[in-house]
């Protein structure tokens, strides 16, 4: 009770009463070792479990309770060892056997699984127990890598062990059936397949609608049986014609059969399936009918309606549409819209087909919808609206086909300002409609807001400054009445990370409750931009986040495949795979990874621990590359955000693949940066005479091999990097936004960590060649030192400039000098860990030659100039980084004092309702850069507390 509960320490003192009095209760042992592990004593922990694991209990309380403690040490391998022993003792146990299967299953041993599932079907011979066994053949057949091996091996057995099952008629369950089917289906085996789906064993498939059919048709369709396909669509759509799926099948079936010049026999049935359609008068009449039962139903349907529509698209395509007299698709999209135009899904259903309309009609065609819907204007020049919600509906159906057809996009600036205005008089018109909804609801007039805060991004793309403001205005005021509503938050933290204000997104972000794979598909939004705008903390948390849902997916992954072995849920197991195997190849998962460790070290190394400590507490090495660059999966939804853009302005196929390309680079280049920092700490070593054979000992020599290969790797990852971005690539506003890699090449930052890790190469020599002839090494290292002080200078003058400058009453952000002065703090603390490299290596050095003064007595012995340069550098640096903090002082200064609300708002658009959320969102973005600037100023107080120590 006290474990569940999360008492664990008192949990802890009841065990230890327990095992006064009975020393050998291995129970209590197991239930002291779980409090231990979650107080942190996971050594303690593991010490006690082994000692009751050594002793293979039987019992099953300390077998449970072992279980759970390995499952929260990640150590589910030792589960099996667990049930293997105790199943040698108790052959016979049903329960000790099935828990070894499991066992097997957390860890994927799918060999053992077949063979537990076997021994399990011995002792009880129940159908499920024998199909498990078969299922892990299965398993060992996706997981082979010889794909031959899996075909003329593992399938072929498993198979055979099925059909053993049928002769026998031992087949009982809808899973065992599944079973088999998907065992054909992967031998390809269609035919085989189509025969036990339409056999007497298909009539066990009854669990899902329509399940039998589908794979039927799945079936004909990998047979190229385009009559059965054809005649069973029709069928299905005969009982219900608002099945898109079947629509597609059909007309698919229809135009395949015309190319194959396909006639039906003269005699016999058509097809198993029945009667068949092989000629487009056939599809014609087929749709024209099922139009006209729609007419006769109770409740409207729209899928013979679309059908017509995709017909006409098809014909044509085939350039043969107009002697088929299926009329005119403005005037059936016109008609549709007349019958279905109050319904939120009428323009998806059109968005589909506008390009049947010739471009010259767009206007016609907008007006023609405008004069039916019922608007009322109170006098002449008002704005005429909607006096219900389904007249609010047609009208903002209207309006979002306004905008893909480009009717907006064509506007100059003036027009688009009066579309803004009387969007936004609509929105809040429509805002009467949905005074009775609940908070968690979202208010009818939602998309008017939503299609004027596109509109002012369209001109702030063009240059308008103030649009930017008066879209964060709206964005905000719709949030206030709609709360819930998802669309306003991502594009409010969208825009708000445009103009580098961090503060707002996190607290937006955890509002929308991303909810499992979200944190995936979803968390770019945020893990991109919190650290590079100066919010650490947030960052820090942004990233525990994401990875927490990626460590516990692979826990959990296992739990769902035991759950549907339990329940015979066959086919879901090779999909839970699948989906464990993309998370972990997950491209968000390796950048979140990468950019925490690098984060840790910025905030820790050498400010509270040693840099060596940090390195070895993530378990860093230099030498491991744990992304999979083959497999990286973009999981990223980039369509998260709506948009009405045409097809020209909206997001393509190009953007995603040179998206995914700059996401891969980027992280090529953060990964490679981990890795030769996290090599540092490897390379200081007590010197050894020159000329002993002992330098390649202790792998020192074959260390710097590491981080010289590394910096091969970097220098050829930048110089792709630098080629990419040589095609200027502008991503749409809503789309993907871009990495940091264009910053970190044009302030300088990748010059200077270059020369960086080049230099610890060159101390690296100094320190194994010593100091006697080595002017040269030194001379090269002295004018290293001089060109990265003019570097990091260099550097430090891009971000000097106000974050906010206000001009000509419009706020202007430049959240470039907020980006460059965080990567002014990485390479400084880069630098650092070098100097820190260098400091080791040079003091043994000096106290050597004091000694040898010393000795001779001498006040001549010459100090080589490698420490004097290393000392002035080591005074610019501290120089340097006291000039940068005294900038951001004067930052927090002007930021305090700039009083915003004095701005004249003269743009006539604001009204007083509006001026309340302007301050707002001013406010917000002038307290996030406040915060940006003070995290900055204390994280560069701390390392200038550092380089104060550097003193050899």
């Amino acid at each position: 009770d006290y474990l569940d509960n999360g008492n664990n320490k008192m949990a802890i003192q009841q065990a230890d009463k327990l095992l006064k009095k009975h020393k050998d209760l291995h129970c209590a042992k197991v239930l002291k070792a779980i409090g231990l592990q979650r107080t942190g004593k996971q050594d303690e922990a593991y010490a006690l479990a082994q000692e009751v694991a050594a002793l293979e209990p039987t019992d099953d309380n300390s077998l449970q309770a072992l279980t759970i403690l390995y499952r929260e040490m990640h150590r589910p391998e030792l589960v099996t060892k667990l049930y293997e022993a105790a199943v040698k003792k108790v052959p016979n146990s049903e329960e000790y056997h099935s828990h070894l299967f499991m066992a097997y299953a957390r860890v994927g041993e799918y060999k053992k699984m077949q063979q537990a599932g076997m021994a399990l079907y011995k002792i009880v011979p129940k159908n499920p127990y024998y199909f498990w066994s078969v299922m892990s053949l299965i398993m060992q057949s996706i997981s082979a890598q010889d794909e031959n091996l899996s075909k003329t091996m593992f399938l072929p057995l498993a198979e055979r062990m099925v059909e053993k099952m049928v002769k026998e008629d031992k087949i009982e369950a809808e899973a065992e059936v599944e079973l088999y089917y998907m065992i054909l289906e992967r031998l390809e085996k269609y035919k085989e397949a189509l025969d036990v789906v339409r056999g007497k064993l298909g009539d066990k498939l009854t669990s899902e609608l329509q399940s039998r059919e589908n794979k039927c048709m799945a079936m004909y369709k990998k047979l190229r049986r385009w009559p059965e396909c054809n005649a069973l669509s029709r069928r299905l759509l005969l009982k219900n014609s608002d099945d898109w799926q079947f629509y597609i099948t059909y007309f698919d079936s229809v135009f395949q059969l015309i190319d194959e010049s396909w006639a039906p026999p003269a005699e016999e049935e058509h097809s198993l399936e029945g009667e068949v359609h092989c000629s487009v008068e056939q599809a014609v009449e087929f749709i024209e009918e099922r139009i006209t039962e729609e007419s006769k139903s109770s409740r409207p349907l729209r899928g013979p309606y679309l059908a017509k529509l995709e017909l006409i698209r098809r014909l044509r395509h085939r350039g043969c549409n107009d002697e088929y007299k299926l009329g005119d698709p403005e005037e059936l999209m016109f008609q549709y819209f007349k019958k279905f135009g109050d319904k939120p899904c009428c323009f998806t259903d059109l968005k589909v087909f506008v390009d049947l309309l010739p471009p010259s009609q767009y206007s016609k065609f907008i007006r023609q919808l405008l004069e039916v819907i019922p608007l009322s204007a109170a006098a002449e020049n008002e704005v005429a609206l909607p006096g219900d919600i389904k007249a609010l509906q047609q009208h903002l159906c209207v309006v979002q086909l306004s905008r893909l057809l480009g009717i907006y996009h064509a506007m100059d600036k003036k027009e688009k300002l009066t579309v803004v205005r009387e969007l936004m008089f609509r929105y809040r018109h429509g805002l009467e409609f949905g005074k009775s909804c609940l908070k968690t609801e979202l208010q009818f007039s939602d998309y008017y807001c939503l299609l004027a805060v596109h509109l002012l991004l369209d001109l702030w793309l063009e240059g308008e400054e103030a649009a930017v403001w008066q879209c964060l205005t709206l964005l905000e005021e719709g949030l206030a009445h709609s709360p819930s509503n998802a669309q306003f938050k991502l594009l409010l933290i969208r825009i708000y990370c445009r103009l580098g204000a961090f503060e707002p997104v996190a607290e937006l972000y955890s509002s929308l409750d991303a909810k499992h794979i979200q944190h995936d598909t979803i968390g770019y939004l945020l893990t991109r931009y919190a650290e590079s705008l100066g919010h650490y903390a947030a960052a820090s948390q942004s990233c525990n986040f994401a990875l927490r849902f990626f460590h516990s997916n692979q826990k959990d992954t296992s739990e769902y495949i035991i759950q549907a072995y339990k329940y015979g849920a066959f086919e879901k197991i090779p999909e839970f795979i699948a989906f464990r195997n993309r998370l972990n190849s997950s491209l968000h998962f390796a950048q979140v990874r990468t950019e925490r460790m690098l984060l840790d070290l910025l905030l820790e190394a050498n400010i509270s621990t040693s840099l060596e400590e940090s390195i070895k507490s993530m378990s860093l090495s230099p030498e491991e590359d744990d992304i999979p660059w083959k497999d990286l999966r973009d999981n990223r939804d980039l369509t998260v955000l709506f948009s009405w853009d045409p097809k020209d302005r909206d997001i393509s196929d190009e953007h995603r693949k040179l998206s995914l390309e700059e996401e891969t680079l980027w992280l090529r280049i953060r990964s490679l940066t981990l890795r030769l920092v996290s090599g540092l700490p490897t390379l200081s070593h007590t010197i050894q005479p020159k000329n002993s054979e002992k330098t390649a000992e202790n792998g020192v020599s074959s260390r710097i091999d590491t981080i010289r290969s590394l910096l091969q790797q970097l220098e050829a990852a930048v110089d792709s990097g630098k080629k990419f971005l040589e095609q200027k690539i502008q991503y749409p506003v809503l789309g993907p936004p871009p990495t940091r890699m264009a910053g970190f090449f044009s302030n300088g930052s990748c010059q200077c960590q270059t020369s960086l890790f080049y230099l610890v190469s060159d101390i690296y020599e100094l320190d194994t060649n010593g100091l006697e002839d080595s002017a040269e090494i030194q001379e090269r290292i002295g004018n290293s030192f001089k060109s990265l002080v003019e570097r990091l200078t260099d550097l430090f003058n891009k971000c000097k400039g106000d974050l906010i400058e206000v001009r000509d009453g419009t706020l202007k952000t430049h959240p470039n000098l907020l980006e460059n002065l965080v990567f002014f703090v990485e390479t400084i603390s880069i630098a650092l860990w070098v100097s820190s490299y260098c400091d080791s290596v040079l003091r043994p050095f000096k106290s050597n030659l004091q000694k040898k003064k010393k000795k001779k007595k001498e006040s001549s012995v010459a100090m080589p100039p490698v420490f004097t340069h290393f000392l002035d550098y080591v005074t610019e640096l501290q120089t340097l980084t006291s000039n940068v903090i005294d900038h951001i002082k004067g930052l927090e200064i002007i930021l305090t004092a700039l009083k915003l609300e004095e701005l004249s708002l003269k743009d006539t658009l604001h009204l007083q309702e509006e001026k309340k959320f302007t301050k707002t969102v001013q406010g917000k973005v002038q307290s996030s850069y406040h915060h940006s600037v003070q995290e900055i100023g204390e994280l560069l107080k701390k390392r200038l507390d550092t380089i104060k120590k550097l003193k050899i």
